[in-house]
C-alpha cells in the first residue's frame, strides 16, 4: 500500500509565502516523477510543477518565477515553495507521484488527499 501525505497548506495574505510538503510511504520500489497540481472551485485540475527523479523541473505558466519545486529522494518527499502568492493561487493542491511497487511491471500514478491553500487579498 502506497500513501502520499501532504502538509503545509493554510491561509496567507497576498504577497506571502507557503511551503508544501508531500511524503510518499509504503511498499515502494522506485519513484519516478513527482509533482503538484491544483484545482480551484469550478475549474479543472491544472499542473503547478513537476520534477523527475533526476530533478529536471517543469512549471505551469501561471506560476513561473514564483514557485519552486524540489525533492529529497532519500526521504521520498517533494516540496513546493510558493512565494509572492496571489488570490488566484487559492485552490486545493494535490501531490502526485509515479511510483513503481515491488514486482510491478511499471509505474502507477498516486495522488495525495489534497491540502487547501487560501490567499487573501
Amino acid at each position: 500500500q502506497v500513501q502520499l501525505v501532504e502538509s503545509g497548506g493554510g491561509l496567507v495574505q497576498a504577497g506571502g509565502s507557503l511551503r508544501l510538503s508531500c511524503e510518499a510511504s509504503g511498499s515502494i520500489f522506485s519513484i519516478n516523477a513527482m509533482g503538484w497540481y491544483r484545482q480551484a472551485p469550478g475549474k479543472q485540475r491544472e499542473l503547478v510543477a513537476r520534477i523527475t527523479s533526476s530533478k529536471r523541473t517543469a512549471y505551469g505558466d501561471s506560476i513561473k518565477g514564483r514557485f519552486t519545486i524540489s525533492r529529497d529522494n532519500a526521504k521520498n518527499t517533494v516540496y513546493l515553495q510558493m512565494n509572492s502568492l496571489k488570490p488566484e493561487d487559492t485552490a486545493v493542491y494535490y501531490c502526485n507521484a509515479a511510483i513503481t511497487v515491488p514486482a510491478a511491471s511499471g509505474s502507477y500514478d498516486y495522488w495525495g488527499q489534497g491540502t487547501q491553500v487560501t490567499v487573501s487579498s
